[in-house]
């Protein structure tokens, strides 16, 4: 099989979360960890120690690491009161580049990975490099020089954390040899800044993988559904993740549609499930302002701010009716879910910006339907179509069957077949760097 080796190599992952963290940026690290081997690379793990993480710990999910993972934690600061510095990245800076430079003299790793945010730890990279002479690459989760909202106020958190991110990120990939992201547009900014990587590094893009294991695993526990109580003759959709300030227009397109075409909705419910402000907190309601807005809380539009363990959220997702998806105004937003949502086995629907991967994924699958937009300038369209999207999405419901899928097609897109993606980009940016 491509990719893999006589001998396997070893390569050292940085992420400043892993299970038991219930963040959703935990999962590339965790998938890539479960499959590398298969592909002639040991992963080892180094991570901070879940006694300093602020979210609450998902004890579940460390069932689904493969038990044979090598997983090494450091310490970090704890935060102080008042909360001065939250970034684990920077709570854990020193102990993690100590104990980086440790484990690659001692267990002669052969490449050091790094997924970020946390943004800081991409400087450990460089750092260890010029320690050690170890060929390193950068993951971004998300794209680390941005405008952050509110930037525009001078000397403000955001203004500091966008000026930043400018100086920070020059230094930090000017020796990485792999530069990775979710999708392209995560880290096309880094090569058109930086234009000396081109020639030096290797670019590839990874979807988040989607991996079977973990809804076979919902069945294993009889986990059960506790947000909501499933009713009869009631549509009734689920969005778990995260919320983001870009994706609040896309929302407020969606659930004005619905208020001017009320009668059209009278029998579904949308439920948000871990999409507050913070992690912990009930009460960080990002979307609860939006729908009484337009008349539709408690009746149409349901939240739940707290995150809820990941296998919790994927057994809310098999007794929905169907998985409603939405991306942000920005282009380079890949939804990590569309996979998982299909392999729960529901319809789709989703409004996502036409230039999303996601786009042609849920299209050429036949997984759902799609209202696509052009970015901020066209948001009004949600608008003015939702409703008649939603009147196709019940059509697809109506006549709904798993096994018209093409899976095949959305292979692609599996854990597994991601994993295979990255460790023949590990290989060539090893054989660049020798």
């Amino acid at each position: 099989m491509s990719g893999i080796q006589s001998a396997p190599k070893k390569v050292l992952i940085i992420a400043t979360h892993f299970p038991p963290s219930n963040l959703a940026g935990i999962h590339r690290s965790r998938l890539f960890a479960q499959h590398l081997p298969s592909f002639g690379w040991t992963p080892i793990i180094l991570t901070v120690d879940e006694k300093y993480y602020e979210e609450d710990p998902d004890w579940n999910i460390v069932k689904l690491l493969p038990k044979d993972l090598r997983v090494e934690k450091v310490k970090a600061f704890k935060i102080s009161k008042p909360r001065l510095v939250g970034d684990i990245g920077l709570r854990s800076f020193f102990q993690m580049y100590k104990k980086a430079v440790r484990l690659i003299k001692s267990e002669k790793i052969d490449f050091l990975y790094i997924t970020i945010p946390s943004f800081y730890m991409a400087l450990i990279g460089r750092l260890v490099h010029l320690r050690t002479g170890i060929p390193y690459g950068i993951d971004y989760i998300d794209p680390w020089v941005h405008r952050f909202p509110g930037t525009e106020k001078k000397f403000s958190r955001q203004w500091w954390s966008t000026h930043l991110a400018k100086m920070l990120e020059p230094f930090a990939v000017k020796r990485a040899k792999l530069i990775t992201g979710v999708a392209e547009g995560y880290y096309e900014g880094v090569a058109e800044r930086n234009p000396h990587l081109k020639n030096k590094s290797v670019f590839g893009a990874m979807p988040y993988g989607g991996e079977k294991e973990d809804h076979r695993k919902v069945q294993e526990l009889r986990l059960e559904s506790y947000l909501f109580e499933k009713k009869p003759g009631k549509i009734q959709m689920v969005y778990a993740g995260t919320m983001w300030p870009p994706a609040l227009p896309v929302i407020d397109g969606v659930l004005r549609g619905m208020s001017e075409n009320i009668a059209l909705f009278e029998n579904v419910e949308f439920h948000f499930i871990g999409t507050g402000s913070s992690p912990n907190d009930p009460e960080s309601y990002t979307i609860k302002a939006i729908a009484e807005k337009y008349g539709l809380w408690k009746k149409q539009v349901f939240e739940y701010p707290k995150r809820i363990p990941y296998l919790d959220a994927l057994i809310h997702l098999e007794v929905s009716s169907g998985v409603f998806i939405f991306g942000s105004i920005q282009p380079h937003y890949t939804p990590s879910k569309v996979y998982q949502a299909v392999l729960s086995g529901k319809p789709i629907l989703s409004v996502l910006h036409s230039a999303s991967t996601a786009v042609q994924i849920i299209n050429n699958s036949g997984a759902g339907i799609v209202l696509d937009f052009n970015g901020e300038q066209d948001v009004d369209r949600i608008r003015r179509n939702f409703a008649n999207t939603f009147g196709r999405f019940e059509e697809l419901l109506k006549n709904w069957n798993p096994a018209t899928v093409n899976y095949s097609m959305l292979e692609q897109y599996s854990a597994e077949k991601v994993t295979q993606q990255l460790a023949a980009l590990l290989e060539q940016a090893s054989i660049q760097s020798a």
